[in-house]
């Protein structure tokens, strides 16, 4: 199974010189824990909810004019379309990231790949486990 096949198609992007806050409303308006800063074509970093926390809540800045761009995490760690579902989740566990954009053959962000994506797919994919959730409901 290809990185095409379970990855997430609506990407949006937040610009470096937005503040931290609104951010933090595009993220709870989209309820992701991330988002890619600059453009499809130009990304510069990745955002989370976790950069939030530790460099701008826990060391006291204000949010309001923080900008992205100065608490943004780097280098950005991406994957191919396509790759395989096996060489992402490697990727993602050797950089301890849980989500990353998904460039196409040119370079472009074209995706974005999640554990609950990864997890989704996995589930979905095993037999050998909807047989045995099946007989579980079953037999409940």
């Amino acid at each position: 199974m290809q990185v095409s096949d379970v990855m997430s198609r609506d990407v949006e992007f937040i610009a470096p010189e937005e503040s931290v806050r609104e951010a933090a409303v595009l993220m709870g308006e989209l309820d992701v824990g991330a988002l890619p800063v600059g453009t499809a074509t130009d990304i510069e970093g990745v955002i989370s909810d976790r950069d939030i926390l530790y460099r701008v809540v826990a060391a006291g800045l204000d949010p309001n004019t923080t900008t992205v761009g100065a608490v943004l995490s780097r280098p950005v760690i991406a994957c191919s379309e396509g790759d395989t579902v096996r060489a992402a989740m490697d990727l993602m566990a050797a950089h301890h990231v849980r989500r990353m954009p998904v460039r196409n053959a040119s370079g472009a962000v074209t995706g974005w790949l999640t554990l609950a994506d990864l997890s989704r797919s996995l589930l979905l994919g095993s037999d050998a486990l909807q047989n045995s959730l099946r007989a579980m409901s079953e037999d409940a």
